[in-house]
């Protein structure tokens, strides 16, 4: 239906532009941390059924707890218990899954010394029972997450407890490792990586 003004000019219809919108690539949620997009991650795939990985708890002993209320207490001193081993454990078609994940702004290698050796031993412990053991790194700078197999890191490990080099060249998480492309659900979804590494048990 159309209609006139009182002046006798006709409306006429506007014209809705159709240029395209296109949209910004994902880079991961603004301001989150590398463990919190992994904890996204896990909550994704713990709720659809595909895997159930936890981050660990860091055990502490406390020292010292206040009661100001009856119902509430309030620790006022404690202390790491033991060191801690990796940040992920879990159970993904029917393996053992554990791994550690590290953020670094160096833009051309990952300093080794941001493991610990109790760390790396660990790994190595479940690996030698089956187990799937891996890092996940971020560099920062570069907006880019790898995810490499525990057997290359170990190779870089030994090399620097024997004289080696003391970090691992961007190079080789580009030619052995998995890049982790963002993605809507889940953010990081490393566990694609992890069935390329059961294929090829």
């Amino acid at each position: 239906m159309k209609f006139n003004y009182p002046t006798g000019s006709k409306a006429t219809t506007p014209k809705i532009s159709q240029a395209k919108v296109s949209m910004p690539p994902i880079y991961g949620k603004r301001g989150m941390s590398l463990e919190e997009e992994l904890n996204e991650s896990n909550a994704y795939y713990l709720s659809h059924g595909v895997a159930v990985i936890h981050k660990k708890p860091t055990p502490i002993q406390i020292v010292k707890v206040d009661y100001p209320k009856r119902s509430a207490a309030q620790i006022k001193e404690a202390y790491f218990n033991k060191a801690s081993t990796t940040d992920y454990n879990g159970v993904y078609r029917g393996k053992y899954i554990d791994f550690d994940a590290k953020e670094t702004t160096n833009s051309t290698s990952f300093p080794l010394s941001n493991f610990h050796e109790h760390q790396i031993n660990h790994m190595k412990d479940c690996e030698k029972v089956g187990g799937i053991c891996f890092t996940i790194i971020k560099f920062v700078k570069l907006n880019k997450i790898f995810l490499l197999k525990a057997k290359d890191l170990f190779q870089f490990w030994d090399s620097k407890e024997n004289g080696g080099r003391k970090s691992i060249p961007l190079s080789v998480f580009e030619e052995q490792g998995y890049q982790l492309e963002y993605q809507m659900n889940p953010l990081i979804p490393y566990l694609k990586a992890v069935d390329k590494i059961i294929e090829n048990l």
